[in-house]
């Protein structure tokens, strides 16, 4: 009896310990299939872009010739000018209304993104453009230097040496009145420095900003006819998430275009929508292309005044490689991830635009200054649109007087 008491605590023991190395030996299998997922590091420089450019459809859907620059700026006083150079406002041209020029290259702005601080080089090359506005100070604007080391020469805008400062507290210039610019600071990007050209001031701002002119081809022609609204690709790359966009006595329409490889045609949109709904269509769009979503809401806010105001037009993100080909980008050290988004906005003169302008300069004639003095104003309230759309009207009038009248206000904005 003895003897199988002490068998019987042998066998337990044995048990035991045949339990726990099997356990043991389990939970190294186990482990060996699930390895811990290691921590991805995160990049040590990402930089984003945005931006966009304006251009206005001829009647044969090609960008035609316009004064993007005709009037009062509306950036802060800070900003530098091609025309002043110093920071106050300004227009760019010899006559002050500027060169007539096929596309505005509006508010491009780029971010950066790192967990150390650091020095960069930033050029921008535009061959076939001027910068017009710029922040902070860039060392070379609009001449030939070489961004590099391999001292290929270019002409565009250069910042020379700019500070990357995450652990920066924000000091940026504002002016007391409200203005588009400010939002385009609303993002998580880090704090950049730049020691202004003539090493006088730093400068700190949340991007760098430049703004220009110029003269180069678009990848998208429109043309409306009746009631559609045709679109053309003439470019090798897929143009994708295009809008289609009309506010007409502020009630609002949008028709979406996912991708166009060659032409194709739309309805002029019903204006049955909110501008709500266009907003999230184009802040979809804008992250979609690669853009964060507060730099998406950054941009829509930047424009929202502009891009939705009375009219019909169509937004639509360039290619990649045509922006690279239009604004060739250095940035040294190179970052490990460079999105640029910029968004094309072709304006479409409607046959609704032309007749109240017509109307308005007939009332020139009228005996009353009054008047007079009213419909000048009906036809400044077109703004930069004002003397292309004087110019569609030329195109197809018959009546001699008109004519006359027309030629002599085109004359006054030359």
């Amino acid at each position: 009896m003895k003897r199988n008491g002490i068998q019987l605590v042998g066998f337990s023991l044995l048990a035991l310990v045949l339990t726990v190395g099997l356990i043991f030996t389990l939970s190294r299998q186990n482990t060996k299939a699930k390895p811990a997922s290691p921590t991805k590091p995160k990049p040590n420089l990402v930089a984003h872009e945005w931006g966009t450019f304006t251009s206005i459809a001829g009647r044969d859907g090609v960008a035609i010739d316009w004064r993007p620059l005709n009037g009062a700026s509306d950036l802060p006083k800070f900003v530098y000018t091609e025309a002043s150079k110093k920071g106050y406002r300004g227009t760019y041209g010899i006559q002050g209304k500027g060169e007539p020029v096929r596309v505005r290259m509006e508010t491009p702005v780029i971010y950066f993104y790192t967990e150390k601080e650091m020095e960069i080089s930033v050029d921008v090359d535009f061959p076939k453009g001027k910068v017009t506005e710029w922040y902070p100070q860039a060392s070379v604007v609009n001449k030939a230097y070489a961004p590099n080391r391999h001292g290929q020469f270019h002409t565009g805008i250069t910042w020379g040496t700019v500070k990357l400062l995450p652990d920066t507290k924000e000091n940026f210039l504002r002016e007391i009145s409200y203005n588009h610019y400010y939002p385009a600071r609303e993002t998580d990007a880090v704090p950049i420095q730049v020691c202004n050209a003539d090493k006088t001031k730093i400068e700190q701002e949340k991007f760098l900003f430049y703004r220009g002119v110029g003269n180069f081809d678009l990848p998208l022609t429109v043309k409306l006819s009746g009631g559609k609204v045709s679109l053309n690709n003439r470019g090798q790359a897929e143009i994708k998430n295009l809008i289609v966009f009309e506010n007409r006595g502020g009630k609002i329409g949008f028709n979406f275009v996912s991708n166009l490889s060659h032409e194709t045609t739309v309805d002029r949109p019903a204006t049955n929508q909110t501008l709500d709904a266009v907003l999230l269509e184009l802040e979809r769009t804008l992250v979609a292309e690669g853009l964060y979503v507060k730099e998406a809401k950054a941009m829509i806010k930047s424009w929202r005044d502009s891009w939705f105001e009375e009219g019909l037009r169509v937004f639509y993100v360039l290619p990649r490689a045509k922006t690279d080909e239009i604004l060739p980008l250095t940035i040294e050290p190179k970052p490990e991830e460079v999105v640029r988004v910029l968004v094309g906005r072709a304006e479409i003169i409607t046959p609704e635009m032309e007749k109240d302008v017509k109307t308005q300069v007939g009332y020139l004639h009228s005996p009353s200054r009054q008047v007079r003095e009213e419909a000048m104003k009906n036809l400044q309230k077109h703004g930069r649109f004002y003397e292309p759309i004087l110019k569609s009207i030329l195109q197809n009038e018959t009546d001699a007087k008109v004519k006359a009248q027309i030629e002599k206000l085109l004359k006054a904005e030359a």
